[in-house]
């Protein structure tokens, strides 16, 4: 018997701190599959839509986004701790500069396109692992472009296509989608186009939803061709 592939799409943004957390618990729950086979799509998300191209001041951002910078701690205390029991390092304090993501997502767009899903998820993961553990500057082109050469794609293609309008229309267009179909949280998780989970789920239910899903899919698969 044929199994067919569920694919998931995970609707996120690269500074969500619970999209951090919420990769990790995917990729635990996908190591627990065995042979069930899926594929993993990463959709853009704007989480703060208003922030400027160039990015701006990080305690600027925290106030505005907060109200204060006291505010943003309480709940960044919180946030660590649910990184680090993931074993994940999270290091608000490090950024010093806020992005806009647009950048970031035509990088793991474009990783998708030139290397698969499993080097846009290596791009996912680095761009998050820069901002959140590292402090990186997601505005500096050269920190998207070293990005992009630590996954393996080429820097003067990336380069130059990060200089020009390439697929900007077509990542807004993704991010807009996704909030007109709803989606006001993230991460949200899609499975088989048809069911969603938001939030950084535990490891299990994750895996719960792929394997039921998954059956219910081979199942109308199989009816379909009267087996």
């Amino acid at each position: 018997m044929i199994v067919k592939p569920l694919r998931i799409d995970v609707v996120s943004d690269v500074v969500c701190p619970w999209c951090y957390i919420g990769k990790r618990r995917l990729d635990r729950a996908l190591q627990q599959l065995g042979d069930l086979p899926v594929t993993v799509h990463w959709r853009p998300y704007f989480l703060n839509p208003w922030v400027p191209a160039a990015g701006m001041d990080r305690d600027a951002y925290l106030t505005a986004k907060f109200g204060s910078l006291e505010g943003y701690q309480r709940i960044a205390g919180r946030i660590a701790e649910e990184a680090a029991a993931e074993g994940l390092s999270y290091r608000p304090e490090l950024v010093r500069r806020q992005p806009n993501t647009l950048d970031c997502h035509r990088l793991i767009h474009w990783a998708e396109e030139l290397g698969g899903t499993r080097t846009a998820a290596a791009m996912k993961q680095r761009l998050m692992e820069l901002y959140f553990r590292d402090g990186g500057d997601l505005t500096d082109r050269q920190v998207l472009l070293q990005a992009a050469t630590d996954c393996g794609l080429d820097a003067e293609q990336i380069g130059a296509w990060l200089a020009s309008d390439r697929d900007v229309a077509l990542v807004s267009a993704q991010a807009k989608d996704a909030a007109e179909r709803g989606i006001s949280g993230v991460p949200t998780f899609v499975f088989g186009r048809r069911y969603a989970l938001t939030g950084a789920q535990p490891p299990e239910q994750l895996l719960r939803a792929i394997r039921h899903v998954a059956a219910e899919q081979n199942a109308e698969d199989d009816i379909a061709w009267g087996i």
